[in-house]
């Protein structure tokens, strides 16, 4: 089971929460800072540098933005949820003194930020209409403030090279703007490296192939297309896809929820 909570009025946050009993997701990153909890039952979270880190239930993590990560169950169901937020709203809302936040991933193991974080994510699913913009502000104040002023239990320092990324900052573009698929081999041309060296540099760069991070430039695009109330063939055929069976399989692949789940 997976819903999701998405409000015009508040365009800046979405949320989601859910129920898994089997491998879910694919290496992936948001374009917001994400905030994720265990309710119940166990996961493994891997970030771009491969390293397993197990959660359980009552822990809270922080992902900022741009940070390539997965996270699925070890056996049995896990429940969980995740807050996704604008991260320039978060940075105004931290207390001074909380960069580390948003420079790296962050594990935390106390009762106070799961409880905090609960409340926003409650506060937002309990309401049947609008939500009440100033409360849900209040409310995400003080879960950040919990979750900056309580000691990490493990911190995971980012993994991309920004030499390498600085390089590749035309293939990126290419990746992002071409509605056609690229062949590797012209990707390659625009870096003036081979394709095999082009995959091992994107992968080092930015946790992903060419063809993973152009998928995942695709879902990004895809659910904002979908939260403004785009239609599904339509957002599909604008990204690229080469059909909606295709567009279904690689956003339920980043989304672990299919593309009309995600836009009710």
């Amino acid at each position: 089971m997976t819903e999701f909570w998405h409000d015009a009025a508040l365009p800046q946050l979405e949320a989601r929460r859910s129920c898994q009993d089997a491998a879910c997701y694919r290496p992936h990153s948001h374009d917001r800072f994400s905030i994720g909890l265990i309710d119940a039952g166990t996961t493994t979270f891997t970030g771009a540098d491969g390293a397993p880190v197990p959660l359980a239930a009552g822990d809270v993590i922080l992902v900022p933005a741009g940070h390539v990560h997965s996270c699925n169950p070890d056996r049995g169901r896990w429940e969980y949820g995740m807050i996704h937020v604008d991260q320039d709203w978060v940075a105004s809302l931290l207390p001074a003194g909380s960069g580390a936040l948003l420079a790296g991933i962050t594990v935390l193991r106390a009762p106070s930020p799961y409880l905090r974080v609960r409340a926003v994510e409650d506060l937002l699913f309990a309401s049947d209409g609008p939500v009440d913009g100033a409360q849900v502000e209040e409310a995400l104040r003080q879960a950040l403030h919990a979750c900056a002023t309580t000691p990490p239990h493990r911190r995971i320092a980012p993994a991309t090279d920004e030499t390498l990324l600085e390089r590749l900052r035309p293939v990126l573009a290419r990746l992002h703007e071409d509605a056609s698929n690229p062949a590797l081999d012209e990707l390659a041309a625009v870096a003036g490296m081979d394709r095999y060296a082009l995959v091992r540099t994107m992968k080092r760069a930015t946790g992903l192939t060419p063809v993973a991070w152009r998928h995942n430039d695709r879902v990004t695009a895809a659910r904002a297309m979908l939260r403004a109330g785009r239609p599904l063939a339509e957002t599909a055929y604008e990204l690229g896809f080469a059909d909606q069976s295709h567009f279904h399989r690689v956003f339920r692949a980043h989304v672990a929820a299919t593309p009309g789940v995600y836009r009710r």
